[in-house]
């Protein structure tokens, strides 16, 4: 890991820019003398890692006592988009302007998109714990939900998420949400409509965690009140801290 840049926030918060081979990323930690747990928190499928909400996220968390990573995985942020990726974008566009069903072309385009990232957020991982003033446990908390719960089934050292129903779960990921079993924290918004509410709670049903919680409040996609933000990490601070 190298790391790039680095910059004292105003909250006391360390922001550095690294780079693990191909895959860019930033790290936030805080003031701390002892090692502090680790959050890794993902963007929705594609965005940038610099995405203003995420960034937001992840300085209030780190300023709560956790160091944050997030990465550009493959085909997001800046990171270079194959053909297929590119055209499944502009069919989910057509689609969706001409009100066609888009299912199969989120399958096409968001699993391919998860199995690609989870090697190189494992990467990640490994190399954050080597790094001094980080310890465990690890945390994940993001919107990218079909991300999150292929890591949780993947990754033992993952002890506690947050997810966002705010985006297409891959059926993949949906016949594994049994297998999740750590602490969870849904966040739904009553009114996105871009994602069918009765999925959300099917998939919260799926979840095989005996401690979970849905947090529903109404809005849209984009609407999530600032106090979960909060009541996030009051969640992380009862399984990670």
């Amino acid at each position: 890991m190298h790391f790039t840049s680095e910059q004292r926030l105003d909250d006391g918060v360390l922001e550095r820019e690294f780079t693990l081979g191909d895959i860019p990323g930033t790290l936030w930690t805080p003031e701390s003398a002892a090692p502090v747990p680790l959050v890794l928190m993902a963007h929705n499928n594609g965005l940038p890692k610099a995405e203003p909400r995420l960034v937001a996220r992840a300085r209030y968390t780190a300023a709560r006592g956790y160091a944050v990573a997030t990465i550009d995985a493959a085909e997001c942020g800046d990171r270079p988009r194959s053909a297929a990726a590119e055209q499944a974008r502009a069919d989910l566009r057509r689609a969706m302007q001409a009100g066609e069903p888009v299912d199969e072309i989120f399958e096409s385009f968001i699993g391919p998109l998860v199995e690609n990232a989870v090697p190189e957020w494992r990467t990640t991982l490994d190399a954050l714990l080597e790094l001094p003033g980080i310890g465990g446990p690890v945390g994940y908390s993001g919107g990218w939900t079909a991300l999150g719960i292929r890591l949780a089934v993947a990754e033992p050292r993952i002890a506690a998420a947050g997810f966002f129903a705010g985006g297409y779960v891959p059926r993949a990921q949906r016949e594994e949400a049994p297998q999740v079993t750590i602490p969870l924290l849904f966040l739904l918004q009553w009114d996105d409509q871009g994602n069918p509410r009765q999925r959300a709670l099917d998939l919260f049903d799926a979840f095989g965690s005996k401690e979970k919680t849905l947090h529903a409040n109404l809005g849209g996609h984009t609407g999530t009140p600032w106090f979960e933000l909060e009541d996030g990490c009051r969640f992380l601070d009862r399984h990670l801290k």
